[in-house]
């Protein structure tokens, strides 16, 4: 949420807010800017989300889906930044900072990369090890080094994205990759949490074991998808709760 900056607005976070009980927050690199990120805080306290930073790769042209190769030490700095930033206006809310969950190409990257995945954990640690770290679920390196850094870790999975047969996301790139179909993507997600598997692009059933499911509020369809998630999982006795419950 919180992904427009400026007069541009993106993704249609009124109407989303109401079917989720965690928020992923954009901190200024990929999106958002201070009076967005003050807004959509605002917003999300008074509906009772837990809020999380979303840092990313300094990348607006690109909404950060541009892979960089950044230095680890400079990625660091980066998530100390953004999350330190975003901290201090839920504070000014009333709230405290819940989680933190890198966005897009810095996510991916971190999901392969040990070294990166130590840098996004230590500028995390930095802020606050109070704070959950959200990756990945096939991710062995977000896991292992956010609990080297103290830090509890969530995995995630994601109930409108496709998935590749070695568990990976399937690129942005690729027909399927977007999962645009509410009731699909509320089967995706009733699969996931109920029998810890993923439907593959290739129509495989791979193991995928989640803390938290993502909902992209830049899909077309954001608000139609994340009723039906809510309902399906509701329907399968699934309670869901935010990250901090």
């Amino acid at each position: 949420m919180g992904e427009g900056f400026g007069p541009w607005i993106a993704g249609n976070d009124a109407a989303v807010l109401p079917f989720v009980t965690s928020v992923n927050l954009a901190c200024g690199f990929h999106g958002g800017d201070p009076r967005t990120m003050d807004r959509t805080v605002a917003m999300a306290v008074r509906a009772g989300a837990a809020v999380g930073a979303h840092p990313s790769h300094l990348d607006l042209r690109g909404f950060g889906r541009r892979v960089i190769q950044a230095d680890p030490e400079e990625v660091e700095a980066d998530v100390v930044y953004q999350v330190g930033a975003l901290a201090a206006f839920v504070r000014s809310h009333g709230a405290r900072l819940v989680h933190v969950k890198p966005h897009g190409a810095l996510y991916n990257q971190a999901a392969q990369d040990a070294t990166l995945a130590r840098a996004i954990a230590r500028g995390v640690a930095r802020v606050d090890r109070g704070l959950r770290l959200v990756g990945h679920a096939a991710s062995e390196p977000m896991r292992r080094t956010a609990e080297e850094e103290g830090l509890v870790f969530a995995a995630e999975a994601f109930a409108d994205r496709g998935y590749a047969s070695d568990g990976s996301l399937l690129s942005r790139k690729l027909d399927g990759s977007v999962i645009l179909d509410p009731q699909r993507a509320a089967a995706q997600a009733v699969r996931i949490v109920t029998r810890g598997q993923v439907e593959t692009a290739d129509g495989r059933e791979i193991p995928l074991r989640a803390d938290t499911l993502c909902l992209h509020g830049d899909n077309p369809n954001a608000e139609e998808i994340a009723w039906a998630v809510r309902q399906a999982l509701g329907a399968a006795g699934v309670e869901v709760r935010a990250l901090d419950r």
